[in-house]
């Protein structure tokens, strides 16, 4: 992590930080590289948090929340995880504006994140989520990385949802959508 971040996560100011690692006092193993980016390397007994990570798409699947987040913490135990917390959050996954996602993608002593299914993540561009992640030495694990064609159907029901409840608003939006979809639905031979 850069020697800003390590800083904030430790309570310091990033000056005191920096003049630490010229003195050659900094209590963590740092290096400077060619650009004079500094990057503190973490240390071995500083492992990071493993946090799993919990959604459904609305009220109506609370029940279903907290069956997934029993789910997540049995299939943790029996790979070894220590779940050190669980985070839990109603919303939709093309949603942006997640909260709790949000701040747990902002922790840096997060450094595991585990869901049960990759779209409880995010519907799309969970790769960029693991690539930009894995940047900052952490990483995501996916529990059932199984896709299912009931998934593939619910994400396009969801984006034609999205762009109707743009188009025509938000009270007949999924209707629509399903009406839609039903139009486009190719009879069986």
């Amino acid at each position: 992590m850069r020697l800003k971040e390590w800083a904030r996560a430790q309570g310091v100011s990033y000056r005191a930080a920096l003049s630490w690692f010229h003195a050659g006092t900094l209590p963590a193993s740092a290096r400077q590289l060619d650009t004079g980016t500094i990057l503190v390397e973490p240390s071995a007994t500083e492992s990071g948090r493993t946090v799993a990570y919990c959604r459904v798409s609305s009220t109506d699947q609370r029940d279903d929340l907290d069956r997934q987040a029993g789910r997540v913490a049995q299939e943790c135990a029996r790979q070894d995880f220590t779940l050190d917390s669980t985070v839990t959050e109603v919303g939709s996954g093309l949603n942006g504006n997640r909260p709790k996602l949000r701040t747990l993608l902002s922790d840096p002593a997060a450094t595991t994140i585990v869901v049960e299914h990759r779209d409880r993540l995010a519907r799309f561009g969970v790769e960029h989520l693991e690539a930009a992640l894995a940047a900052q030495s952490r990483r995501i694990v996916v529990l059932d990385d199984a896709e299912v064609e009931d998934d593939l159907v619910r994400d396009v029901t969801e984006v034609l949802t999205s762009m109707c409840a743009r188009l025509y608003g938000r009270r007949s939006a999924a209707k629509r959508a399903k009406a839609a979809l039903k139009a486009a639905e190719v009879p069986p031979r």
